[in-house]
């Protein structure tokens, strides 16, 4: 005796949350495809969408009534209040979700391999959630993560620049901020070029996506909006903070450097995160710049209501001067970029400020 077939309602109500689960999946996938340049991401994206777009059957199609959906077109302010590719992520993900759970709910009688295959997605889905929100952080979120840094990587122009950066995050570094400067030299000794800067920032871009690691680029804002990076570090001679914000937006970095207390107060009353805070010693990479000593970190250290990183000549061997002093986040270039080993370098400099 064969089972009375399922009535239409069903049939109508599965079909519609696969096109929800493969939308919302489309959604995600293109942001990590166009917006994060995560390959990898789109990949397992694309996997997901693909097994279950094999098995939306055409009776499930046929069924389609949208003329006499009650619920068609019905929003929710919430919708509109989505100003962020995180919170456009999150909300499809929670979108896919919920579709496959009444695809696993509904589809057992109807179609248990369906229903099986949905809960398998689920389950993946949860784990992938977490790596694209981590691929595109809120601005709580940045701010969060800002807050538990406490060793900062500026980069320097070199043959070895995604390898040395790739070290430095394999050993620990959860930030790293993009830096090379007008007339600085690439690798066959000409000045880099922009279409040079733009290669490797993206290239650091998704060094850092792929290790959960905030980017930010040094002013030139252009460039942090071309790769979408975590936000700017800016100069005392670069654009004001209030214009980058503006071009920025809410949700991205802002740091500053400060060489006196008055910039400090400055930097926090213009809406910066984060301030720099130095040069500590003489630096070559900031030649001329007459070196602060440790008194200016001991103010900031004090004062300061947004991190403050120390920077100028920091390395192992003296950090605990900066430590004495009450500073317990620090800025390096060469303690990491001329290492032997970046990746021991930088588990040693976090192992000593941890």
């Amino acid at each position: 005796m064969t089972a009375p077939a399922q009535p239409q309602p069903v049939l109508r109500l599965l079909d519609a949350n696969l096109d929800r689960a493969r939308e919302g999946l489309r959604v995600v996938e293109d942001w990590c495809r166009f917006g994060l340049d995560r390959a990898d991401l789109v990949a397992r994206l694309k996997d997901l969408r693909q097994r279950l777009g094999l098995l939306h059957a055409d009776r499930y199609k046929q069924a389609r009534h949208t003329a006499g959906d009650v619920a068609a077109g019905m929003a929710h302010p919430a919708q509109s209040q989505r100003q962020e590719p995180s919170a456009v992520v999150a909300a499809n993900c929670g979108r896919v979700q919920e579709a496959l759970r009444v695809l696993e709910e509904f589809g057992r009688a109807e179609d248990p391999t369906l229903a099986a295959e949905a809960a398998a997605i689920r389950y993946a889905l949860y784990d992938l959630e977490v790596e694209l929100l981590r691929a595109c952080p809120s601005a709580d979120q940045r701010r969060e993560q800002l807050q538990r840094c406490r060793l900062y990587l500026i980069t320097s122009p070199s043959p070895q620049l995604e390898a040395v950066v790739e070290a430095a995050l394999e050993g620990g570094v959860r930030l790293v901020q993009y830096r090379a400067k007008e007339g600085s030299l690439g690798a066959d000794g000409e000045p880099i070029t922009d279409t040079e800067r733009l290669v490797q920032a993206q290239a650091l871009r998704q060094l850092c996506s792929r290790h959960g690691a905030l980017f930010l680029v040094n002013d030139r804002i252009d460039l942090a909006l071309a790769v979408d990076a975590d936000g700017v570090h800016l100069g005392q001679g670069d654009l004001p903070p209030a214009l980058a914000r503006r071009l920025l937006g809410p949700e991205k970095l802002i740091g500053r450097s400060t060489h006196a207390l008055s910039q400090l107060r400055e930097a926090v009353a213009d809406g910066c995160d984060y301030v720099g805070v130095g040069p500590v010693n003489a630096t070559p990479t900031k030649p001329g710049r007459e070196p602060v000593g440790l008194e200016y970190v001991r103010q900031a250290a004090a004062e300061s209501p947004i991190p403050c990183f120390a920077i100028g000549g920091i390395d192992a061997s003296n950090l605990a001067d900066v430590q004495a002093v009450g500073c317990s986040r620090v800025a390096v270039v060469r303690a990491i970029t001329a290492a032997p080993d970046p990746a021991a370098a930088s588990r040693e400099l976090l192992q000593m400020l941890n």
